[in-house]
């Protein structure tokens, strides 16, 4: 079942001389659960790209639509929820908040939006992410293997339909990305989301069932392998 449709999707920065075609025409489509990895050399546009599907930017024009419905006609309350429920995002820096810890980092999104925490629920992520008895540690008490794995129950802890990953894995070692990569891989299979990567790592796009090349803007390549 389609979850998420990209048409024609633009993006340009600045005017005049100065004007950059960061997307140019972008349109593909994405599977309920499906686990979609987008490549592309820096500067192609990948973050931009996901920025626009986190709706946290705004395109210059085409559309975006979410279970049938373009995202960027939501009310500016409406895209807000939208940002808090529907979508998790992981990035390569793990933007911690240095005085809470571990605990307090996965929850807070839930305390942004007035909602209660499921202390059943956060116990088992813990435990899935292996954090349990870092529960009560600051950020700079774990080590880079730790913080992603903090961000990313973080971005899991309101049970989001998309999870967004932004080269979730290039601060780490070789052991370490496998260790993020199968946890990722985890949460779109237990949980059912749909997981959207990008990444510049082979080992990473090899794993997806679904592979989005983008060059210069562009769409190169779009295919699903498995």
């Amino acid at each position: 079942m389609e979850i998420l449709r990209v048409e024609n999707l633009n993006k340009i920065y600045g005017s005049g001389d100065n004007q950059i075609h960061a997307l140019r025409d972008i349109s593909f489509r994405v599977e309920k659960g499906e686990f979609v990895a987008i490549t592309g050399p820096s500067g192609s546009g990948k973050s931009t790209l996901l920025h626009l599907l986190g709706g946290v930017d705004t395109p210059t024009s085409g559309s975006i639509f979410v279970d049938g419905r373009d995202i960027f006609l939501k009310t500016v309350g409406e895209m807000a929820i939208y940002r808090r429920r529907q979508i998790g995002l992981v990035y390569q820096f793990y933007n911690l908040i240095p005085t809470l810890n571990v605990e307090q980092n996965i929850t807070l999104p839930l305390q942004l939006d007035g909602r209660r925490v499921n202390q059943e629920h956060l116990s088992g992520l813990l435990e899935i992410l292996g954090l349990s008895k870092a529960a009560k540690q600051k950020p700079r008490q774990l080590s880079g293997g730790q913080q992603q794995k903090a961000a990313i129950g973080r971005a899991l802890i309101h049970a989001p339909a998309f999870l967004l990953a932004d080269e979730p894995t290039g601060n780490l070692d070789s052991v370490t990305r496998q260790e993020i990569v199968e946890l990722l891989k985890y949460s779109n299979k237990y949980y059912k989301q749909t997981l959207i990567v990008i990444t510049h790592d082979e080992s990473i796009a090899l794993q997806a069932g679904h592979l989005i090349e983008i060059c210069d803007g562009k769409v190169r390549t779009d295919k699903v392998v498995n």
